[in-house]
């Protein structure tokens, strides 16, 4: 296309704040809002650029973001589409939003927040949302800016089951990186199931499970590996195990072609620990490290969530996959049950439990956050019944910051609390301690078991 062709630009916006996600957001891309600008390229009338704000390496501000200013004088864009997936980066939406609107651009936007806040993305600059799956719906957006006939602030996409796809999501096209401008994309972002069937109280991913097939994932790597060279991946599926015959498949593929030369990070569900079969076939293949929710060690909290575990049951599943795998724990701290669950223990009793289980666990990595109550989840409609919302910026929404009212506890208390644990976990001595272990017998552990000792090393550094 020449230079003539009309500008689409994708934006994923910066966080607000250093946080546990920073590191791997500087990374790794979004993987949905590059499925709708892949969609959207398919159709010739339009060029179309992604901008990641949190890895980016482009032209900058004096305060260090991305400076649009020059990005809009060298390319100038007709049309801007917001990634919306996280409440904590709306204020920075909001921001640009209005820089482009100010400038003649049209804006647009997708994502879990502005599908449950429309008249709130309406109100600050955002010319038209789009609820549902952006990749059916993103060439008809565009067509009715083209053909003049922007009329309706709110597009609905189609259901799986109309517009002749199938529900397994085999006619989506491949994730194409390309498009990604100043950036060093290390990790690329893949899925094949969308959906989750465990409506947890916390989470909005409550739509019911569809998957493509495990051929149409593996020809995704393939050609991200022949393109890209890409060699890491993470697995963004919110529930794997809601097809584990298909990743299995999908594993015994990749064993056969690349062997254990990939590297793959997956999201997955503690209980997947029993299936033996599966956990060999993956780290077979290339499977390093799993990310696991476990949320809680205290058995009534975990009820609260609707879990459906009990602690006893997640430390023996754990203590199966640390054997395995870099197993990255993550923990909502001091969940705010119904009427009066969050008092039966004591908060030095919590944090007593907090680091025994996870001693215990062996687990290599953890994230101890605050509950978020994201738009449109269980958790905040009955925090604000109760009156226990509080009413913070949007950018203190990313599980850092204590956004409702404890019981029995004051807001500073609790976060501290937090904080102990995460320095406790994440401390110079744990370097040291290494350091201090092998020096007596640490040749002959490095000869007899080096993966087990490599991984212990490099936990070491990443806890210092």
């Amino acid at each position: 296309m020449n230079a003539k062709t009309p500008l689409v630009r994708f934006i994923a916006p910066a966080y607000p704040n250093e946080n546990i996600f920073s590191r791997i957001a500087r990374r790794m891309t979004p993987l949905g809002l590059i499925m709708v600008a892949t969609a959207a390229c398919d159709w010739n009338r339009w060029r179309v650029e992604v901008i990641d704000e949190n890895d980016y390496t482009g032209p900058r501000t004096k305060d260090g973001l991305p400076d649009h200013e020059k990005l809009q004088e060298e390319n100038p864009a007709e049309i801007v589409a917001f990634y919306c997936g996280l409440t904590c980066t709306m204020d920075r939406v909001y921001e640009l939003a209005r820089f482009y609107q100010n400038r003649g651009a049209k804006v647009i936007a997708g994502g879990k927040h502005v599908m449950h806040r429309t008249e709130e993305a309406l109100g600050n600059c955002i010319d038209a949302v789009v609820i549902g799956e952006g990749e059916r719906i993103i060439q008809d957006v565009l067509s009715a800016i083209r053909d003049g006939g922007f009329l309706q602030s709110i597009f609905y996409a189609p259901l799986p089951e109309t517009q002749g796809y199938d529900k397994n999501l085999d006619l989506l096209p491949y994730p194409d990186y390309g498009l990604v401008r100043y950036a060093k994309v290390k990790c690329y972002s893949i899925g094949r199931v969308r959906g989750c069937s465990m409506f947890c109280e916390f989470c909005t991913v409550n739509d019911k499970p569809r998957w493509s097939s495990p051929e149409h994932l593996f020809n995704t790597v393939r050609w991200l590996v022949d393109t890209r060279g890409a060699r890491n991946f993470f697995i963004v599926d919110d529930n794997l195990g809601e097809d584990i015959e298909g990743y299995t498949k999908f594993f015994q593929m990749v064993k056969a072609k690349f062997g254990n030369r990939l590297c793959f990070t997956v999201q997955i569900r503690l209980s997947l620990a029993h299936n033996s079969e599966f956990l060999t076939i993956m780290k077979e293949a290339g499977g390093w490290a799993v990310c696991v929710g476990f949320e809680s060690v205290l058995d009534q909290e975990l009820k609260a969530m609707h879990k459906g575990l009990t602690s006893r049951q997640m430390l023996n599943w754990a203590r199966t996959l640390s054997k395995m795998f870099w197993l990255h724990m993550m923990f909502i701290y001091r969940y705010p049950g119904k009427n009066q669950e969050e008092l039966l223990v004591s908060d030095k009793e919590r944090e007593r439990r907090h680091k025994w289980f996870i001693r215990k666990s062996g687990g290599h990595s953890i994230q101890i956050l605050q509950l978020v109550p994201l738009p449109g989840s269980n958790v905040e409609k009955r925090l604000k019944e109760e009156g226990r919302l509080i009413p913070v910026e949007q950018s203190c929404l990313d599980g850092v910051f204590v956004c409702y009212v404890p019981r029995n506890i004051s807001i500073e208390g609790l976060h501290q609390a937090q904080m102990r644990l995460m320095r406790w976990f994440y401390s110079p001595m744990s370097f040291w301690w290494r350091v201090f272990t092998f020096l007596p017998l640490g040749l002959i552990r490095l000869i007899s078991n080096w993966n087990a000792s490599k991984r212990a090393w490099r936990q070491a550094v990443i806890k210092y």
